[in-house]
């Protein structure tokens, strides 16, 4: 099993040490995400999770495309197939995005430390911590920047060792982005917004997310075979 505490450690000094490859790139990009600002914070207010990160989320799943979710990039008006499946269909972008920050693994709107290191590992759990089980940079923080070369899982459970991925990672778009707008900051721990304690929604143990065998196994899955 993946020790969080540390990789938020190693993440920590992957951060103080990153450079953006990408630097063009990564400003156009940013610049694209920047102008949904007032979307991604309407999300925020809901769930407690700084709208830069879910800009960057939306980003890595669908490269911003607005009629896919947040949660896995799959059609947000439809029944989701990827994990996590059996989400939806939803009213609108906003809406499943709230659903896959609250309802689903690994339950971003109950994380209640936003500093840099704390943050990254969150963005790293959400898409699968397969790469830390290898103690390689993830692709999905890192492409981009120079805490990554080459290495990613091309499908459920196959590492390629050579394949690059040519996405930006979380973190080379958080650093154009805070180039943009000054007012983000990962310095300070934020105290994420909870679903309430008779919240219906909530996950727990005996009412799992729908589409998943529960909040174990799917953080077990993501553990040992992470995602593309």
């Amino acid at each position: 099993m993946v020790d969080l505490n540390a990789l938020s450690r190693v993440n920590a000094q992957r951060w103080a040490s990153a450079k953006p490859t990408r630097k063009a790139e990564a400003a156009n990009v940013a610049l694209r995400l920047y102008k949904a600002k007032e979307r991604y914070q309407a999300v925020e207010r809901e769930t407690g999770v700084p709208w830069s990160a879910i800009a960057v989320i939306h980003e890595r799943e669908s490269s911003q495309d607005w009629g896919a979710s947040l949660a896995q990039g799959d059609p947000w008006n439809r029944v989701s197939v990827h994990v996590p499946a059996g989400r939806g269909p939803f009213a609108s972008w906003e809406a499943a995005a709230i659903d896959a920050l609250v309802r689903c693994p690994p339950f971003l709107a109950q994380h209640n430390d936003w500093s840099i290191a704390a943050a990254l590992t969150a963005l790293e759990t959400y898409n699968g911590i397969g790469y830390a089980a290898r103690g390689v940079p993830s692709p999905y923080l890192w492409s981009g920047t120079n805490q990554y070369r080459a290495g990613k899982y091309v499908r459920d459970g196959v590492y390629d060792p050579s394949k690059v991925d040519p996405q930006l990672g979380c973190a080379a778009l958080i650093i154009a982005l805070m180039e943009l707008d000054p007012e983000i900051s990962f310095a300070a721990a934020k105290s994420a917004k909870r679903p309430a304690a008779g919240d219906p929604a909530r996950p727990s143990p005996t009412n799992p997310s729908k589409g998943s065998i529960g909040a174990f196994v799917i953080n077990l899955v993501r553990a040992v075979f992470g995602r593309k």
